[in-house]
């Protein structure tokens, strides 16, 4: 994928640094340490997001045009983990600490789902929501679900036992059970074709908002670290627990439109499988690591927390837009060919 267009400062000298050579210049780094410590909303903070996305990206599939050796350059490393640690302090300052119980983990997941009571972005697609919409939504989405299970994945070598043979178990159904058609993030770029947007891997970068690399900056942050493995079981927990009936909603909301089953797969997908990754997420892996490693609780619950906390940023943001009259995106979609 290209490198998207900068939002700032730093994402600006980080672009500009990649492109140029192998050396990550004082002026950038500078200018991220001036970021890190002036951002006042880190987790909608546009340069701060980008500049972290473009980071991790270099362990996904890289850009064009970028040295494949930057996924390692000690000075790059140095200047995320300037910006992971602001990340990071916004996300404990974002959600409430819930306290550790002797429950089974499973049962704490589920209390910490009840409390949540975040706005419904699937509520409001299914009964209002116009194509328009739509198509602003799968962009912002886009960001996530065409690299679909990745974010997760990475946690996988880091745990063992029953937690390792609970995950890879719910991942391989995200990756289409063997399949390249069913892998999911096919599933979600044909239904992204069907509603004339663009499925290339990264082209809608440069029109999703801030909050859309923050959810996915948050996935990348937990799996990449092993310290956060609980947390990125937790908050892979919270997606699996919580998106079977919002996946219907949002399956209503495009057969309202007009679309078919062609389209919704994705969602109807959803409805079945994470009925059943519920009970194998919450039980079998994180109770199974939890029962493993008993301190890792509180991270499982933290992730958990993250993951609700940053759906709710989301839909607030569309949500927000939209009651204004405007769009949520930063310009306009580009559309398919």
């Amino acid at each position: 994928m290209r490198l998207p267009k900068s939002r700032g400062p730093v994402s600006a000298a980080l672009s500009a640094d990649l492109t140029a050579g192998s050396t990550l210049s004082s002026r950038t780094l500078a200018a991220a340490e001036g970021l890190a410590a002036s951002a006042t909303d880190p987790l909608t903070d546009d340069d701060l997001q980008l500049t972290l996305a473009i980071c991790y990206e270099l362990h996904y599939r890289g850009f064009d045009g970028v040295d494949d050796a930057w996924e390692w350059d000690p000075e790059l490393l140095r200047l995320r983990a300037l910006l992971e640690q602001r990340h990071l302090a916004a996300l404990r300052a974002l959600v409430t600490p819930v306290q550790v119980t002797d429950e089974p983990v499973d049962q704490q997941l589920t209390a910490v789902i009840a409390a949540d009571d975040g706005p419904s972005l699937s509520r409001y697609l299914a009964k209002h929501g116009t194509r328009e919409q739509w198509q602003e939504y799968l962009t912002l989405r886009s960001v996530y679900h065409l690299k679909e299970g990745d974010p997760h994945t990475w946690a996988i070598p880091r745990i063992s036992g029953r937690a390792k043979a609970a995950m890879v178990e719910i991942q391989a159904d995200e990756y289409g059970g063997g399949s390249a058609e069913r892998m999911h993030s096919q599933l979600f770029a044909g239904m992204m074709a069907d509603l004339d947007l663009d499925t290339g891997y990264g082209a809608l970068w440069d029109a999703a908002p801030a909050v859309a690399f923050t959810s996915v900056n948050t996935m990348s942050l937990f799996g990449l670290h092993r310290r956060f493995r609980g947390a990125c079981l937790g908050h892979l927990t919270a997606v699996e627990m919580t998106s079977s009936e919002p996946s219907r909603r949002y399956s209503s909301g495009l057969r309202r439109l007009g679309f078919g089953e062609q389209t919704s797969v994705f969602y109807d997908e959803h409805v079945e499988a994470d009925a059943v990754h519920e009970q194998i997420a919450s039980v079998d892996m994180c109770g199974s690591l939890v029962a493993e490693d008993p301190s890792l609780a509180a991270d499982v619950l933290f992730g958990a927390q993250c993951s609700l906390a940053l759906d709710g940023l989301t839909a607030e943001h569309l949500l927000g837009a939209w009651e204004a009259g405007r769009s949520g995106l930063r310009q306009e979609q580009p559309v398919a060919a």
